[in-house]
């Protein structure tokens, strides 16, 4: 071979070479952009009810996702680094159709280093064995909460857990919220799982929907909301979104097109409110995959 074939050949390298690179470029960004990697967002807050600071991780909407593998321990290195004072599960840890193994592997995992709750969502409703799967939660020593309330002292300070599927009454029974609310203990700093975030306005203690209506910016504060902190998921960071230009997405359940509340933080004056995206990963919504929306885990620091 002389040198200018050498040439053609090296010339011909370097180009398939560039494509190549310009290809593992494009497979990266494209998998970004669709969400596949998880995103710890961390949340500070203040409150005169915690001395010492109280650290919370809250894992909403896994739908049985694993991270790290099967042994989850790409969620579970997450959680040690935090070393939270307490672990929080809202609903949908599982689809409504599927396994359950590893929804149930990172609960195991939390439940023997750490105080925790887990509160279920609509796709645990929908499933023909949610009593089962609620058995299997309880037998790893954690807490279920459908209206009841987990109380705890971490660190000095005194936390109560609530949880509630839905705000909404059915027939002449009093609902899981009003069952919350009776529970409610000044003393405590009062966390309420509410799965649902379009619920906000009875969450709040409110009888209209006027928070709701106004896209998380009420013209005053709430005063005397029953509880401290209110942890939603569900709507899944709204499937589609535009960082800075559509923040809370195209498309959420129970909300619609365009919904005002599907991640972030919202505070009301006596209460804050705490959205998650969500862990679920885009093959559990193929239909309507995520886009830059990465799953989101979820820490939450109280002052």
């Amino acid at each position: 071979m002389n040198k200018a074939d050498k040439k053609i050949v090296s010339a011909k390298t370097k180009r398939i070479r560039r494509i190549v690179i310009a290809c593992m470029i494009i497979v990266v960004l494209i998998l970004i952009a669709l969400g596949f990697t998880m995103k710890t967002e961390k949340y500070s807050l203040s409150s005169d009810k915690i001395d010492g600071g109280l650290t919370i991780v809250f894992i909403s909407d896994l739908h049985n996702c694993f991270y790290g593998g099967s042994d989850q321990s790409g969620l579970w290195e997450e959680i040690e680094n935090v070393s939270p004072d307490l672990v929080l599960f809202g609903g949908d840890v599982i689809d409504e159709y599927g396994g359950t193994e590893n929804a149930l592997k990172i609960m195991e995992m939390a439940a023997e280093n750490y105080p925790c709750c887990y509160t279920p969502g609509n796709h645990e409703q929908w499933r023909d064995d949610l009593a089962q799967f609620k058995a299997d939660v309880r037998a790893l020593g954690i807490r279920v909460l459908e209206g009841e309330c987990a109380k705890f002292t971490l660190g000095g300070n005194k936390v109560a857990v609530y949880g509630i599927l839905d705000s909404i009454a059915y027939g002449s029974k009093a609902t899981q919220l009003d069952e919350c609310i009776a529970q409610t203990d000044e003393e405590y700093y009062n966390i309420l799982l509410a799965h649902q975030p379009e619920q906000i306005d009875a969450c709040l203690g409110l009888d209209g929907n006027e928070v709701y209506e106004s896209g998380g910016n009420p013209d005053s504060a709430v005063e005397n909301a029953p509880f401290d902190l209110i942890l939603s998921g569900h709507a899944h960071g709204g499937q589609w979104r535009i960082p800075v230009v559509l923040e809370q997405g195209v498309l959420a359940p129970d909300q619609g097109l365009f919904p005002p509340y599907t991640n972030g933080i919202y505070d009301y004056g006596s209460a804050v409110h705490i959205i998650s995206r969500g862990l679920a990963r885009p093959l559990r919504m193929i239909i309507i995959p995520r886009i830059f929306n990465r799953p989101e885990f979820t820490v939450i620091e109280v002052e």
